[in-house]
């Protein structure tokens, strides 16, 4: 049977220089140079062609089913996943979440090979990558953070368009916190930062766009100074750029997507795995979806995150005598009126007494909890917990007028008269020259 065996290319060639061997016009040095093996190969192949002739340079396996074969029903099972559950997910999330929940543990390869047999091919489309010098990744953890939000149709017609904000750590590319909302708005980067002081630290520098909500009142492409600004010296930061002051981060400007492509790859990744498991699990609305995505990080920050070049972390520790709820809301400057009230929108704050703190400048802390507190250089006079918390907060104007009493009505005055005055038909004078029409026609 092994003499009837069909020699591929290779092996036809290796009998043509083997018989120049047994003749003598080659050495085994030449021979396993022209096949581009070692001299103890062509050593092995010359002793089996002489026991067994053509048949010992054929493979022992060839004709024999592969050890690591897919059985058929396994690979129906693979097919089936793929069109139903895990429908849209790409080869490589497939592959890992079949290991995952399902114990068939294949590589990408057999995976990819079985469902292009089944003329199921990859969903995700990659574009060619264009010529672009990558800046390289800082050699420590917690040196940068870049922030960023994706604003995609993530549920697919289920629900809203909603915004991921979220941020990653530019040495590992680990994402320290994001959650999905209604909009990009102040209070989800107030929600990221947090969580990521909370669990890891402070990042030295933060790497963002140049949305006005990251403004720390320091770059010099924004608007002229107001009025306010001018008497204070100062340009005035936003909320966000209030908070990264505080806490002594470093903002830095990205002035193209490009700049910060860490982070909007991890959007693309993240528009293609995550939004194949919102699909599985139904989400509807901006709280499923989060649900889903708390599941999902852990998983993402495994199979994803790479080692730094230094293991030391940068992170700077949160100070222990502070309170996150004292950095992590939204601050106004107001002043306390006669009354020894504070007023924020529609919210009227009694300050404690026997003291008066009328006319002076305190601190109003908004807080994502739904309370308010009044500062005093760094002490706190009063708290007030809404009955109504809002689900939304939106920043305010230090100068909002909805926080000042509503100015006293003055009187209205007159307006000029337009031409000569002319009496209405009511007048006594119109009603006499009537009365003295009529007589007359009456008479006659």
């Amino acid at each position: 049977m092994r003499d009837r065996i069909v020699l591929n290319r290779t092996e036809q060639r290796r009998v043509s220089v083997l018989n120049h061997l047994d003749s003598g016009a080659l050495v085994n040095s030449e021979a396993a140079q022209l096949l581009g093996i070692s001299v103890r190969q062509v050593q092995r192949l010359h002793r089996a062609y002489r026991e067994q002739g053509v048949a010992g340079l054929a493979h022992g396996n060839r004709g024999r089913p592969a050890r690591n074969v897919v059985d058929s029903a396994t690979a129906e099972r693979i097919v089936e996943l793929a069109r139903t559950r895990y429908q849209g997910f790409n080869h490589q999330h497939l592959t890992e979440m079949l290991a995952e929940n399902h114990d068939i543990a294949l590589s990408r390869p057999t995976v990819r090979r079985i469902l292009l047999a089944a003329g199921m091919a990859s969903p995700r489309r990659r574009r060619p990558p264009k010529h672009r010098r990558r800046r390289d990744r800082y050699p420590r953890e917690g040196m940068l953070l870049q922030l960023d939000a994706s604003r995609h149709d993530w549920l697919e017609g289920r629900g809203p368009y909603l915004s991921l904000v979220g941020g990653v750590d530019d040495a590992t590319g680990k994402v320290s916190w994001a959650c999905f909302r209604d909009q990009e708005d102040a209070q989800g980067y107030f929600m990221v930062m947090r969580e990521t002081v909370a669990r890891f630290g402070i990042p030295m520098a933060v790497y963002a766009d140049r949305h006005s909500i990251f403004y720390q009142g320091k770059e010099s492409h924004l608007r002229e100074l107001s009025l306010q600004e001018q008497l204070a010296a100062q340009r005035e930061p936003t909320q966000f750029g209030r908070l990264l002051n505080e806490l002594g981060v470093q903002l830095i400007h990205a002035l193209s997507p490009q700049a910060k492509g860490r982070i909007e790859r991890l959007w693309g990744t993240f528009q293609d795995r995550l939004a194949s498991e919102l699909r599985m699990a139904g989400a509807a609305n901006c709280e499923q979806a989060n649900q889903v995505l708390r599941r999902f990080l852990p998983r993402h920050n495994r199979r994803f995150v790479v080692s730094p070049q230094q293991p030391e972390k940068a992170w700077v520790r949160f100070g222990a005598g502070h309170s996150l709820d004292e950095f992590f809301c939204f601050k106004y400057r107001r002043a306390v009126l006669n009354d020894n009230t504070v007023r924020i929108g529609r919210h009227i704050i009694d300050l404690p007494p026997p003291l008066s703190h009328a006319h002076a400048r305190v601190d109003v802390h908004e807080r994502f909890d739904g309370s308010l507190a009044v500062y005093l250089d760094g002490h706190c006079l009063a708290k007030k917990i809404l009955a109504e918390p809002v689900s939304t907060y939106r920043t305010r104007r230090n100068s909002d007028i909805s926080d000042q009493p509503p100015p006293p009505k003055l009187p209205t005055q007159p307006q000029a008269r337009k031409g000569p005055w002319q009496p209405p038909k009511s007048h006594p004078w119109k009603q006499a020259i009537r009365a003295l029409a009529k007589a007359k026609a009456s008479s006659a």
